[in-house]
């Protein structure tokens, strides 16, 4: 469904020192330096499976969701898109693909929702019939019949992005570019919005490509992640088992009533005991068990807990790995 080969971007980009001499220099002879935000990345994937894309700030995760959809040319390399190259726009192509930037908006502001998507069906050529039927799912799927006939404006900030993620499915997509589809929402609309990218992906078998700074997005949606840093790949695979590959152990929490502290736990890892709230204890895969035991044969402990190690913390470390391996000694 998806192939890239090589793909890499770069920009060329004024460079000057600040003040005023600096600023009529440049007039004269411009310096430009070369910003290398993609190099030779290279993926495959199938239809209807669903992908996160994860990175720090300035990795390269939006230029690559640009480059994927179309909206820019790649330097170097090749992408191709169930057959179409994206950056040539074909009109064909534009109707087997939508993309969701959380920090914008295609709503009229002062019109209802209604009106957009109406605009929006124009301008994709959808039979009318046909567009009453995607509404109506899309009405059962996002809860939009109260919002639908309001002005935009008076929509809260989760309102309109149900109203957002119903504009750019009018046309029924197959492959789904979503980039920070959940920034700014609260907790509960996160899960809402999550749980409708999941439904869509069954009903339609749609390609979703992720990228969200929340981790629990990933964690839902995708099975599988791609994960950037320096506009290099670093890794492609299932997220579970890059978790295990950075940090090799297990988290166990216990709640502990007893005054003192159970012998011999220390032997098994890192113990945080905090002065309030629940011990930690970080200890290898294969010691989890021989704990487990120990810490039900004391009286004092219950509520066991067994986790994997904070993905927060776990891409934290990679990034800083691969940002010491970039640097130059």
């Amino acid at each position: 469904m998806i192939r890239a080969e090589g793909l890499s971007k770069s920009y060329w980009v004024h460079k000057r020192q600040h003040g005023m001499t600096a600023a009529l220099r440049s007039l004269v002879r411009r310096k430009h330096e070369e910003v290398v935000a993609l190099r030779d990345v290279s993926f495959r994937i199938e239809a209807g499976e669903k992908v996160g894309f994860l990175g720090p700030n300035g990795a390269g995760k939006t230029t690559l969701m640009k480059l994927l959809s179309g909206l820019l040319h790649p330097t170097a390399g090749r992408v191709e898109i169930d057959g179409f190259l994206p950056h040539r726009r074909d009109y064909a192509f534009l109707r087997r693909i939508t993309m969701v930037m959380g920090n914008k908006s295609q709503l009229i502001w002062d019109l209802p929702p209604a009106d957009t998507f109406e605009m929006i069906r124009a301008i994709y050529r959808v039979a009318p019939a046909e567009h009453a039927r995607t509404m109506d799912e899309l009405t059962e799927l996002l809860d939009l019949a109260p919002l639908v006939h309001k002005p935009t404006r008076q929509l809260s900030l989760g309102e309109r992005m149900r109203c957002e993620l119903a504009a750019t499915l009018i046309h029924q997509p197959t492959t789904l570019f979503l980039d920070e589809p959940t920034i700014g929402l609260d907790v509960s609309m996160q899960a809402a919005l999550r749980d409708f990218v999941a439904a869509y992906n069954r009903r339609h078998n749609a390609t979703i490509l992720l990228t969200s700074h929340y981790m629990q997005d990933v964690l839902v949606i995708c099975p599988r992640v791609i994960i950037i840093n320096h506009g290099q790949l670093i890794y492609d695979g299932d997220l579970r088992a890059f978790v295990a590959t950075i940090r090799p152990e297990k988290v166990v929490s216990f709640e502990w009533e007893g005054d003192g502290r159970p012998a011999g736990i220390e032997r098994f890892g890192a113990v945080d005991w905090p002065a309030e709230g629940r011990p930690l204890v970080r200890v290898p895969q294969a010691a989890v068990l021989e704990l487990v035991r120990l810490l039900m044969n004391e009286t004092a402990a219950s509520d066991l807990k067994i986790e994997d190690p904070p993905l927060d913390d776990v891409l934290r470390e990679a990034f800083g790995q691969t940002r010491a391996l970039a640097e130059p000694t």
